[in-house]
């Protein structure tokens, strides 16, 4: 029998190795014995599995505390645990502690040495014939108890075993199963009980202010399909739309479902002529108006749009309808909140301990150990999760300026050098080169984008090379100056040019996407048009003129959803977006603009071709500011050109002349923002071809419009 302190201790959960004490045991003699912790219970009884016949009741030595000897049997056998509970209700249930070990030594091994490329296979809450495997990482704690609706969420019913070479807790539960909810209930090792844990690595959660993990399939590895691989090339047509999905649509007033969302919006970008979607984070988090950069569940999709498996058809939708989908993935930093990875087994596990180090003072937040193997190795898994088993196509990467350097928005003396006394965080690079490397290995084809706001060489370089290992990088500095020149009234715009030249100093560094993002029409930044100068009809104009300017311009392209037709209200997150301002034409014609200009911007080879190459690019005009008029030719490589000039004044300029390349004879213009199509005055040069005299072309530019000019079929190189 059991020794009454040992029963204490289990009753106390503090029991050291609870599967030494419960379960089916022999003693000294080889007599089984068998002992059950089941608090809530009347009457336990031991059946046979294979029959169900009576073995042996019972004794309950202390309320919740149950033992008997087995009679006549000397050998191990499979048996179910009759319970009577004080409640009335009864069941018979196969014994947790009647297991082994469930994990694999080398696979501890692995997750020890943060070598798993794929931890959330091993780790987290995983559904079996009988029941569900439970495993969480835990070095520091004292015990940790599964605990869910399957036991009466009583931390004394499931304590767990540790495996001590890794700090893995694990337990098979036989009678949970999926939609069942759980948390982990830890003691740290100072004895503190801390607050219920939600599971890192749960695939699923409840629909906040509620926060249990909820147990849920893991899906099936899928790659991509072949077509998705080459659309998300350095030399496709990427032209993005960035949607907020909680706010894109949501008439009623509440989230749309998954289902809702495949129902209409892939075919709305599609149609707009989008090549992919990008979603600001889906992954769970506790407050709305973080968007979802402040997340908890790295692994899980937000229950707000309805279980995980609708988001695997938004997907196909994507892909139905020709598009790629790249989601936003926040590895830097996540909020406090007690159920969450803060302070996890009661230590600094996830987090830096050294505030200096773990606290982000802009978002109040904490900062990942990205030094620590096991952290690294949570997050780079967590890449590969989202690509392979969701097959999306690919991770925009949230915040990386703030990974890169240890002083980031801190004062001297608030940080701390790394070993090398410098300012880099070299165990953040290491975890972004490794993701990506991880990323190329095991799913080709995907893509990484790094939204990084610094000089930092090397983002969109391979690894191999000494870079990051990004396959495109966003140009925030492009953003940034085209949209202050863009501000100016036109009257002072030729003081400041190079805010449109100078981004062509850089623009081959990297593998560059032009943003124009969530970031720039919130916190009381207004919408683009409303960013525009000029009376009513200039403000509309300086938009599609600027559109056209984007368009044109080497990078791939993205736009903030309502952008496309013009939002005039800075984006709310708590609303749709206002699309009755489709019913005024000014409105609509910027949306077909950007129609047209996605058009163009596929169709011709030469505006993405060499997107991120010099050789895709050649100044015609670049030191007009006194008129504040650009023109450069944008091609393929392969003989194909498209000549781009942008007007950025509202005054009208006939007999413009533009130097152009010898051997093409005429050229005709394709796509005007001045067209009466899109809202604006119909000045424009749809006449007659326009003929190279001396290597020029004499043209009309109307005002605060970008054009598009394309060599005539049979009169030059290409078409």
């Amino acid at each position: 029998m059991l020794e009454p302190s040992q029963i204490r201790a289990l009753l106390e959960a503090r029991h050291g190795d609870p599967f030494a004490a419960l379960g089916l045991h022999a003693d000294d003699s080889g007599r089984l014995w068998l002992r059950a912790l089941l608090p809530g219970a009347r009457a336990v009884g031991v059946v046979e599995a294979a029959g169900g016949r009576a073995v042996v009741s019972l004794a309950e030595r202390e309320p919740g505390f149950f033992e008997a000897s087995i009679p006549r049997r000397r050998k191990r056998f499979d048996y179910r645990l009759a319970v009577q509970w004080q409640d009335g209700a009864s069941g018979e249930y196969a014994d947790a502690y009647a297991y082994g070990p469930l994990l694999a030594e080398q696979d501890l091994a692995l997750l020890q040495a943060g070598r798993h490329p794929r931890p959330y296979e091993l780790l987290g809450a995983h559904a079996q014939d009988g029941g569900v495997r439970f495993a969480v990482w835990a070095p520091n704690a004292r015990r940790v108890s599964v605990v869910g609706s399957f036991n009466g969420w009583d931390g004394r019913r499931h304590p767990m075993r540790l495996r001590h070479e890794a700090g893995v807790w694990e337990i098979f539960v036989p009678h949970a199963a999926l939609g069942d909810l759980y948390k982990y209930e830890i003691v740290g090792a100072d004895g503190e009980l801390l607050p219920l844990k939600a599971d890192p690595y749960a695939r699923a959660a409840q629909l906040r202010p509620e926060t249990a993990s909820i147990v849920a399939a893991l899906p099936a590895i899928r790659s991509l399909p072949a077509d998705r691989a080459e659309a998300n090339a350095r030399r496709a047509a990427i032209s993005i739309y960035e949607v907020h999905a909680a706010s894109w649509r949501r008439a009623d007033g509440g989230f749309p479902s998954w289902d809702e969302l495949a129902a209409s919006l892939p075919a709305y970008a599609a149609e707009l002529g989008f090549t992919h979607l990008q979603l600001l984070p889906i992954s769970e988090h506790p407050f709305d108006g973080s968007w979802g950069y402040q997340t908890l569940g790295l692994y899980a999709p937000s229950s707000r749009f309805g279980p995980p498996e609708g988001f695997a058809r938004f997907v196909d939708a994507c892909h139905a309808a020709g598009l790629g989908l790249l989601l936003d993935w926040v590895p830097a930093h996540f909020p406090a909140d007690p159920h969450g990875l803060a302070r996890f087994d009661g230590t600094a596990l996830y987090e830096y301990a050294d505030p200096r180090e773990g606290f982000h003072r802009d978002w109040n937040t904490l900062i990942p150990n990205f030094g620590r193997d096991e952290v690294r190795q949570y997050l780079a898994g967590n890449a590969l999760y989202w690509i392979e088993r969701w097959r999306v196509d690919g991770l925009r990467v949230d915040a990386v300026a703030s990974m890169l350097y240890r002083d980031y928005s801190r004062p001297a003396g608030e940080w701390i050098p790394n070993v090398q006394g410098g300012r880099e965080n070299l165990e953040a690079i290491a975890l972004l080169r490794r993701t990506n490397e991880l990323v190329g290995e095991q799913a080709p084809g995907a893509i990484t984008v790094a939204e990084e706001s610094t000089s930092f060489p090397g983002v969109s370089a391979p690894t191999s090379a000494g870079g990051l290992g990004f396959h495109y990088k966003w140009n925030m500095g492009w953003m940034n100056d085209t949209l202050r020149y863009m501000r100016e009234d036109p009257i002072h715009r030729r003081w400041h040019h190079d805010k449109l030249t100078f981004g062509l100093v850089y623009a081959f560094s990297e593998n560059f996407v032009l943003p124009l993002s969530h970031d720039e029409v919130v916190h009381g930044k207004g919408s683009l048009l409303g960013k525009m100068p000029g009376d009513d009809w200039q403000r509309y104009a300086n938009l599609r003129a600027y559109y056209g300017f984007m368009w044109g311009h080497p990078g791939k392209k993205l736009l903030f959803m309502g952008q496309e037709f013009a939002q005039v209200s800075e984006w709310n997150h708590d609303t749709q977006l206002p699309w009755d301002l489709l019913d005024d034409p000014r409105h609509a014609g910027v949306q077909r603009l950007v129609k047209d200009l996605n058009r163009l911007y596929r169709e011709q080879p030469a505006l993405h071709r060499l997107d991120c190459e010099a050789a895709g690019f050649e100044w015609r005009v670049a030191d007009d500011a006194e008129q504040s008029v650009l023109a450069w030719l944008r091609k393929d490589g392969q003989g194909g050109q498209v000549l781009v000039i942008s007007n950025f004044t509202p005054v009208p300029r006939s007999g413009y002349r533009i130097p152009v390349p010898a051997g093409v004879k005429s050229w005709h213009e394709v796509l005007n923002t001045d067209s009466a199509h899109y809202g604006g005055s119909n000045v424009g040069n749809l006449d007659a071809p326009l003929r190279a005299v001396d290597g020029t072309i004499t043209l009309n530019l109307p005002p605060l419009a970008t054009l598009f000019l394309l060599p005539v079929a049979g009169d030059g190189e290409c078409a």
